[in-house]
């Protein structure tokens, strides 16, 4: 497994300025993850009071992006960092890009919950499509929480197994709007509902893509290589130390 950590300096006050944002970032994923959780629980408990709870705290999730980049922006112009940590502030503020983004999934989840609670007829919906939006949940969110585990220990390694969940739940996505577009063919007066739960799970893949976003960061901030719009092939080929 390789990590390292951040570089001390000979100032403690940029020290604690990075370890300050590194702090912030991880709030914030672990505030979005629960929003992620939250909302799935919510579309297979159809509970429309939390999705109108997960829907009002995304301007929380806001809140935190502006601020974090508020603060990167602060660090840039009074240090002028170099190398690692220029790489370090970088990689933070596109991290919190898609850290809201996925905030914005979550609450993208929990309005089509209200939007399927308040159809006339209400359709129950069919409990295996429930329980794969539910396996494709997990799986997405265990892919947030490794990539924000391998920023945090800045873990080439663990970033690298998170691509691999990618491709796992790509296949998994694929094969649930199969069986979805199947199932409204079979009874069209399930059409309305089936399409907004096709809609979440587009919306847990793309929740996958960001996830893995963060992830390349990680592999730029160790090795100093944008691995974005490449092979996973080419990816492997970056962290064990090759052009």
């Amino acid at each position: 497994m390789e990590s390292r950590n951040v570089t001390q300096h000979i100032s403690q006050q940029f020290n604690d300025e990075l370890e300050t944002l590194r702090e912030q970032v991880m709030a914030m994923g672990g505030l979005v993850e629960k929003q992620l959780t939250d909302a799935i629980e919510t579309l297979v408990d159809m509970d429309d009071a939390r999705a109108q709870k997960i829907i009002q705290q995304d301007t929380l999730v806001n809140a935190l992006e502006v601020k974090i980049d508020e603060e990167c922006t602060k660090v840039l112009a009074k240090r002028q960092p170099a190398a690692g940590d220029l790489r370090l502030i970088i990689a933070i503020i596109k991290t919190v890009t898609d850290l809201e983004r996925i905030g914005d999934e979550a609450e993208k989840i929990a309005r089509m919950t209200l939007e399927i609670f308040q159809q006339e007829p209400l359709i129950p919906l069919h409990k295996k499509h429930l329980k794969d939006i539910k396996n494709l949940g997990k799986h997405v969110i265990e892919m947030v929480r490794n990539s924000l585990d391998a920023f945090a220990r800045m873990d080439v390694d663990a970033a690298m197994q998170v691509a691999k969940q990618e491709q796992d739940v790509d296949e998994q996505y694929a094969a649930l709007s199969r069986q979805l577009i199947t199932y409204m063919m079979e009874d069209p007066r399930s059409i309305s509902s089936i399409l907004d739960v096709t809609w979440v799970a587009r919306a847990l893949e793309r929740v996958g893509d960001h996830a893995n976003n963060i992830a390349e960061y990680t592999i730029y901030l160790v090795k100093g290589k944008d691995v974005r719009h490449t092979s996973f092939e080419k990816m492997e080929q970056v962290a064990r130390g090759g052009q």
